[in-house]
């Protein structure tokens, strides 16, 4: 338990460090914009629930992907392609700032 609290500290001070960066809240901003329009997209396009369709946009930027629901509608498919492209370079880029905030932070506390 104890590793989980000192971790979750340095989590919270890389994000804390992070946000302080223009790059990192630029892409944090394209981040939640993809994920609003993958979950407009799913829910109207594919029918899932607004839930559903946050929980399938999440899992496709994180690059985890979701083994049990597949777009059915050729704009769907055509869409998530897209999606996945654009999405996982934003995901990873931010994913990499946040990185870089929480190694800048434990260097400045030693």
């Amino acid at each position: 338990m104890l590793s989980f609290l000192l971790t979750l500290k340095r989590l919270i001070s890389g994000l804390i460090r992070a946000f302080k960066q223009r790059y990192f809240v630029a892409l944090f901003v394209l981040i939640v914009i993809m994920l609003l329009s993958g979950t407009l997209f799913y829910t109207g396009q594919e029918g899932l629930s607004v839930l559903d369709a946050l929980y399938f946009s999440v899992a496709t930027l994180s690059t985890v992907g979701h083994p049990e629901f597949v777009p059915q509608t050729p704009l769907g498919k055509v869409f998530t392609m897209v999606y996945i492209v654009v999405g996982t370079g934003l995901f990873l880029g931010m994913v990499g700032q946040l990185a870089y905030a929480i190694i800048k932070t434990n260097q400045k506390e030693e």
